[in-house]
């Protein structure tokens, strides 16, 4: 059998695993080794680890990170907490192979710390680009120290390449994340108001914001001028947690005095898979800055408000607004995504990130590729129209 090692640090990268998650754990072939570290294991952020384990997964390992603090430093000593809580655990349980997914600082501390044990990495969503957070040099560090890559879209395979990864190493597996929407049983409008408590008479507005890293000092400015023009929409809001990086908690404190505020609005730390696909189904729209309404949002016509420099550089489907930061820019963002023909609009588009069908690709990669010297020695590939005469 073949031990597939698999890093988890939040609800969002779990959500997006978890077709994959299912489908190795049902794999003869195949070991599970579950590794759960960074928000899932603070209680701050849901303690989402018992999420985990409802689902029916074994956790092999818990590896924390989270200090208690968003500054600067509190993120720089998070990302070597990681380091050397993984090289601790990699030193008793060894994967074959080791799934890490985008660009957060504990993904980044994973793959750190797998290099010297000379353990195998495949990357989920290399390539990618988020120009507003420093997320972004991570994500491409991740993919230096990575033998396997799954792009969820061409422009993001084609950009591996450019960076000197070898073509075999890089398969175009689409977003993981889209297989939910074929497997996930989608909960009513009374259970949904159940789980948030609020009603859902009209639909509500998904919210999340995340700080912006490179902005950070801006952050309490960003987040007041988003709840400014949120103030008067008349529509439920339904606001998912800020991320623990820097600012974070700046972020969440003004979300709780706007819900503290306003009735119909309600801060959840931490919604699970399904009722987030549920609510997308209903919701008037998104708004934010979160990769969810990049990547998934299409898939269910879902118009996306997105705010500020976050997500810069990533393939925008026709869902998504790109607006600034300013109170006025967002209010004009928000009336063009629920004009009455927004939604008629994106009928018939296609999502670029995929039809959700990634988690076959990967697992058939996993299964068939060699683990064997040629793949742990990497070799830089460069192409003549990669580089120009004069950076040759």
């Amino acid at each position: 059998m073949r031990r597939i090692g698999v890093v988890t640090g939040s609800r969002a990268d779990y959500g997006i695993y978890l077709p994959l998650l299912q489908d190795i754990g049902s794999d003869p072939a195949l070991d599970l080794m579950l590794f759960v570290t960074g928000m899932h294991l603070s209680p701050e952020f849901g303690s989402t680890w018992e999420l985990i384990e409802a689902d029916g997964f074994r956790i092999t390992e818990r590896v924390e990170t989270i200090v208690s603090s968003d500054t600067p430093q509190g993120i720089a000593k998070s990302m070597g907490l990681g380091t050397i809580g993984f090289a601790q655990v990699f030193n008793r349980e060894r994967p074959d192979l080791l799934f890490v997914l985008g660009d957060r600082l504990e993904m980044h501390a994973a793959a750190v710390a797998a290099l010297p044990f000379k353990i195998p990495l495949a990357h989920i969503h290399g390539g990618e680009s988020t120009e507003g957070a420093f997320d972004e040099s991570l994500r491409h560090s991740i993919t230096k120290l990575s033998h396997l890559h799954f792009a969820s879209a061409k422009m993001y395979a084609d950009r591996l390449r450019y960076m000197g990864e070898e073509p075999w190493r890089i398969t175009m597996s689409g977003a993981l994340s889209l297989d939910n929407l074929r497997r996930i049983a989608l909960m009513t409008r009374e259970e949904l108001e159940r789980l948030v408590n609020i009603n859902l008479d009209k639909p509500p507005f998904l919210v999340t914001f995340h700080p912006v890293t490179l902005q950070y000092e801006q952050a309490q400015w960003q987040v007041q001028q988003m709840l400014e023009a949120l103030k008067d929409i008349g529509s439920p809001i339904i606001f998912t947690f800020p991320n623990s990086d820097t600012s974070g908690r700046v972020i969440r404190k003004e979300i709780e005095v706007f819900v503290s505020r306003h009735p119909s609005a309600v801060l959840i730390d931490n919604l699970g898979t399904r009722a987030y696909f549920s609510l997308m189904m209903i919701a008037a729209g998104m708004i934010g800055n979160s990769s969810s309404g990049i990547i998934e949002a299409m898939s269910c016509s879902l118009p996306v408000v997105n705010i500020g420099d976050r997500q810069a550089g990533r393939v925008k489907p026709p869902n998504v607004t790109d607006v600034g930061y300013s109170r006025d820019e967002i209010v004009s963002g928000i009336r063009q995504a629920v004009s009455p023909d927004a939604r008629e609009k994106l009928k018939g588009h296609v999502n670029p990130y995929g039809d959700g069908h990634a988690a076959s690709v990967i697992l058939k990669k996993m299964r068939e590729v060699p683990l064997d010297a040629k793949l742990l020695q990497k070799r830089f590939h460069s192409e003549e129209h990669v580089l120009s005469p004069v950076e040759a």
